[in-house]
């Protein structure tokens, strides 16, 4: 009996924590929250974390490696904008994922936008980053195969993001 109470419970967890990646958050509001709160910029992972080789590259050779994950939990707030073919997702951050796709004209898989959030006096969030008809943006990554080159890239978009957007343009969202 204790046996079977144990294996559930490991199953009840391993279930829980399934497209749940250790530091990620899923839900944009919560990102912003935080975002505002420990004045860290948003590293947002647009992915096909199910479908996309390129996305599962990116995972393995950035994201798992200790390097990355000991240099984002000071930097950045970890936002992961799933669309999987194999996996349903919730509906509300499958809506909110699409939402900030069109915000930022992604494209294509894997796509990297780092940017800054503030929340303004009626409750809105403004996004700092500049996004151009096309998608394009300085604020903007792709694939990376190591995780020391995708911190220097990361490391100066940051760096810029402080310099340029100290009251500067912002996209408000609700």
């Amino acid at each position: 009996m204790w046996n079977k109470i144990v294996l559930s419970f490991f199953f009840i967890i391993s279930i829980s924590s399934f497209g749940q990646k250790e530091g990620w958050i899923a839900d944009f509001p919560e990102a912003f929250e935080q975002s505002v709160n420990t004045g860290k910029p948003i590293l947002a992972n647009f992915t096909g974390s199910d479908w996309c080789g390129w996305c599962i590259k990116l995972d393995k050779a950035v994201f798992n490696t200790d390097e990355f994950k000991a240099w984002a939990s000071e930097n950045v707030i970890l936002l992961e904008l799933d669309f999987p073919r194999r996996k349903q997702l919730d509906p509300e951050i499958e809506q909110n994922n699409n939402y900030l796709q069109s915000i930022f004209k992604v494209r294509g898989f894997p796509t990297i936008w780092i940017f800054s959030v503030q929340q303004q006096e009626d409750k809105k969030f403004s996004i700092n980053a500049q996004v151009d008809e096309r998608g394009s943006g300085w604020q903007k990554m792709g694939y990376m195969s190591s995780a020391s080159s995708f911190i220097n890239q990361a490391n100066n978009i940051i760096t810029n993001i402080r310099n340029v957007f100290n009251s500067s343009e912002t996209e408000e969202i609700e």
